[in-house]
């Protein structure tokens, strides 16, 4: 958040126009301004404060005090500069009584709606009751109006649908300017948006036109009752879950990954209704042609799996899978793994889980000698039945884990194989 607007003879604004900024516009940041009192520095005091940067963040140049990109607002040049550099605070307001309701996008492929578009409309029907605020989806394509009949089955208040043939086919500039138009128009409070390739591309430019928050892939939502959204989600490596808020600006964005919440049950009679939209068509043009849409083949996605056995560095060789792939095999499963497997060349890396892979919800996951960093247990830990099996008692994953097998997984794993053939688990 923020734009850097300091030794820029041209900037780029968030629509993409060209603006030439004032020279001691300052370095904005988030809700501040560093700004530069050039007439009061000497070389002096030029010298003093550039080496008084721990980031190197401060030049002098041509007679000229700069601060760069490499500013981290420690202050620490504010103290020493003595009324050279200042730092004014820009917080803005935002009226947030004009702002109402939670929307969905909606991703859709070929007439199928993505699951991860059903999930966020369960967390967002959650997040309303706080605020008593209705729930809106945005869909936008050609020939949809079938499939936006589906979502009013999930208690959606309004589904906003931009029908159009020059649509059809997913491209920024058009899709991102339909976005703009129904935030302009609806004014929601707080969107969200599935952490897919396409919600990660979309999201970001939208937001930066209303020069709002974003946060990405999200891993708890919670509404304050002064509608201002709490996004969760893991920082400093899984080290901490870091809360986010942006309470001067609206509306309030943030991109959640696949299985992360789960999806409501359809309800019997649906209220909704589908609010159909127009936007000029000088908004829809593009210099991207779509020539043509080969489908991928299907992928092995173990974000889908009911069953996972996840190896880890506990195994000690590669020719050791093979024990854990019989355990798979017996349990109709797929195998997975954490990131040192995959780094070392094991794995693929579409089976990985965690922060850095892919997001798990399932049914029942046995985890094969994973220690439980935090990394890991974030892309899992909504499984319905976690066994864990590792030889250290003390390990993080039984913090998480509904059964624990504390052992050699080399003594546990074929007794469970062979128990699972006899189809006998009693006593093991």
């Amino acid at each position: 958040k923020g734009v850097l607007v300091v030794a820029i003879t041209d900037v780029i604004d968030a629509n993409g126009k060209r603006v030439t900024p004032a020279k001691d516009a300052g370095l904005k940041i988030g809700d501040s301004i560093v700004k530069v009192n050039n007439e009061k520095v000497t070389v002096q005091s030029a010298h003093n404060l550039v080496e008084i940067c721990p980031f190197s963040a401060i030049t002098y140049v041509n007679g000229t005090l700069e601060i760069g990109a490499g500013c981290k607002m420690c202050k620490l040049c504010v103290k020493k500069s003595n009324g050279i550099i200042e730092l004014i605070d820009e917080k803005r307001s935002v009226d947030k009584s004009k702002w109402k309701g939670i929307c969905v996008y909606v991703e859709h492929s070929f007439g199928e709606i993505h699951n991860v578009t059903f999930e966020l409309i369960g967390k967002a029907l959650e997040l309303a009751k706080v605020t008593s605020q209705s729930v809106y989806a945005l869909m936008i394509g050609y020939d949809i109006e079938k499939a936006a009949d589906k979502l009013l089955r999930y208690g959606i208040d309004k589904v906003f649908v931009y029908d159009d043939v020059r649509l059809e086919d997913f491209i920024m500039e058009p899709y991102a300017n339909v976005f703009e138009d129904m935030i302009n128009k609806i004014k929601p409070s707080a969107i969200l948006v599935g952490a897919t390739n396409i919600g990660r591309s979309l999201a970001p430019r939208v937001a930066a036109r209303f020069r709002t928050g974003l946060t990405a892939d999200c891993t708890v939502l919670q509404m304050r009752e002064n509608s201002d959204l709490v996004q969760i989600r893991p920082a400093f490596g899984g080290n901490i879950m870091a809360q986010i808020v942006t309470p001067y600006t609206r509306p309030q964005f943030c991109t959640v990954r696949y299985k992360v919440f789960s999806a409501p049950e359809p309800v019997e009679n649906p209220t909704g209704e589908i609010v159909k939209m127009k936007i000029s068509s000088d908004k829809l043009l593009s210099n991207i042609k779509i020539l043509e849409i080969i489908q991928k083949d299907k992928e092995v996605d173990i974000s889908e799996a009911e069953v996972i056995v996840a190896v880890g560095r506990g195994v000690k060789s590669q020719a050791d899978l093979e024990l854990l792939q019989q355990l798979s095999d017996r349990l109709n499963g797929q195998m997975a793994c954490t990131r040192p497997l995959v780094e070392c060349g094991w794995f693929d890396a579409r089976r990985q889980i965690g922060l850095s892979g892919r997001t798990v919800n399932a049914k029942l996951i046995i985890t094969v000698g994973i220690s439980g960093a935090v990394q890991f247990t974030a892309g899992m830990s909504g499984s319905e039945c976690i066994i864990a099996i590792n030889s250290d008692p003390k390990a993080p994953i039984f913090n998480i884990a509904h059964y624990g097998l504390a052992g050699d997984l080399y003594e546990i794993v074929p007794r469970l194989i062979e128990r699972i053939k006899e189809g006998d688990m009693h006593g093991f």
